[in-house]
């Protein structure tokens, strides 16, 4: 009689390595999301429409924005007016809040988006229904 040889396939170790490298995945801690911290806001910046100029910095556990500087002619806006505003990172580009204009005594909802040297900021009131944006470009 001929010899039968019946090759017989060695353990499946490449699913195991693999089911190994996939659990472990999920026991490493994963990277926080980038997030933009509030200092990114902080300096000088001009408003994109050349009305004002503003410095912002933190202001107790809130940041606020004071005019540094008014266009002549506008009347609604002084220097040394402020925004104080209540925000957190929301992205890698985005802190997002509250803010409180204390001269109209009006709070609202604020995104600011941060570029390196630009900001853009969208206020909403009434439930984010009426909203306004405007660009910013940091003053060197």
């Amino acid at each position: 009689m001929g010899k039968c040889i019946v090759k017989v396939p060695a353990p499946a170790r490449v699913p195991v390595l693999v089911s190994a490298l996939v659990t472990g995945m999920f026991l490493l801690p994963l990277p926080a999301p980038a997030q933009v911290a509030t200092g990114a806001i902080s300096g000088s910046w001009a408003r994109g429409d050349g009305i004002a100029r503003v410095r912002i910095a933190p202001c107790g556990a809130q940041i606020c924005a004071i005019n540094t500087w008014i266009k002549d002619g506008v009347t609604d806006e002084k220097v040394g007016d402020r925004l104080v505003m209540d925000v957190k990172p929301k992205s890698a580009s985005l802190l997002s809040g509250t803010a409180y204009d204390p001269q109209r005594k009006l709070s609202f909802n604020i995104d600011i988006t941060v570029a390196a040297n630009a900001l853009r900021t969208q206020g909403c009131v009434i439930g984010r229904v009426l909203c306004k944006d405007m660009s910013w470009s940091r003053i060197r």
